[in-house]
């Protein structure tokens, strides 16, 4: 900024202007000379810097010493608790405001659960009421939520400005699986639901040997089609992953073939309901052969009809 003076006038005369000194040239604040000194000034500041820069690296042990000290200085801060305090400070500070200004978790709406407790979902969900529900972690939310036994999927949803919206699809129950660990609940497509509180499922159909869940379904279902049948169905065992026998709730055993067994519950069927086969004392019924049937008695004799000629 420019001071600029102001002068008075003087009177017009002679004497005035014969004694009137000559005005002093005015200095040029723009000349070369001025320049090249500051730009002296500057080169000196940076010539020092590099000397000194060029002094610590050709130094390298006291350079190192500084940077191994710099590191510990660091190091006992985060050890002690003092940043993450810190930090942990700023961030409580943070949500108070933003949940004083209408942003914190109030609501929190669960649909879709009927066998897993509205508190195992929220305990998994991990949220807290007043928490900012900008920080809200929905997908790690939901990968808590996914891992309970009973979900098949789950929706974790936040809606401004203050509540998180959660739907799970919990997962149907099939049968009940005597595998070589234990006793499961397992869903159609085979996986395990739980192992825990089995006395609800007692009505489920009961599937027994390895690999059993992931193939059952189709029987299991060709079963429930034959009323007979299926009233006197007490347990599905998977013989050496190959094929089915059938054990009936008074301890008949039926065997079935590999493949076409939908064709040998037809003719169990027929037995059962017009031979009344299961009223007589037989243990075993083997309808693996194409052209006749074979029966184990409970004396051990054993006896063959050919097909289409039982009574």
């Amino acid at each position: 900024m420019r001071s600029l003076k102001l002068e008075r006038k003087s009177r017009d005369n002679p004497r005035a202007r014969a004694t009137r000194k000559p005005a002093r040239p005015v200095r040029d604040v723009s000349s070369g000379k001025n320049f090249s000194q500051r730009g002296s000034l500057r080169d000196s500041i940076l010539s020092a810097l590099v000397r000194r820069a060029g002094g610590l690296i050709r130094r390298p042990v006291m350079l190192m010493t500084l940077g191994l000290m710099l590191f510990a200085a660091i190091a006992a801060l985060f050890a002690s608790g003092t940043v993450g305090r810190t930090v942990h400070g700023i961030d409580n500070a943070i949500d108070a405001v933003v949940a004083d200004a209408g942003f914190g978790i109030s609501e929190i709406h669960l649909a879709g659960n009927s066998r897993v407790p509205p508190e195992t979902i929220l305990a998994a969900l991990g949220m807290k009421p007043g928490e900012s529900i900008f920080d809200a972690k929905l997908a790690q939310a939901r990968g808590r939520i996914m891992a309970l036994d009973w979900i098949a999927s789950a929706d974790v949803v936040r809606r401004y400005p203050d509540s998180i919206f959660v739907t799970v699809v919990e997962k149907r129950p099939f049968a009940l699986w005597l595998s070589p660990h234990g006793v499961a609940v397992v869903e159609r497509a085979g996986g395990v639901i739980t192992t825990q509180g089995l006395e609800k499922f007692a009505r489920l159909p009961k599937l027994v040997g390895a690999g059993a869940p992931e193939v059952a379904t189709d029987l299991v279902d060709a079963v429930t089609g034959h009323r007979a049948v299926a009233a006197r169905v007490a347990a599905y065992e998977y013989v050496s992953q190959r094929r089915w026998n059938l054990i009936l709730n008074d301890g008949v055993v039926v065997k079935l073939p590999e493949t076409g067994w939908n064709k040998e519950l037809d003719a169990l069927e027929h037995l059962i309901v017009d031979s009344g086969i299961l009223e007589r004392d037989v243990t075993e019924i083997d309808l693996r052969s194409p052209t006749q049937y074979f029966f184990v008695l409970r004396s051990g004799e054993k006896k063959d009809v050919q097909r289409g000629k039982e009574t």
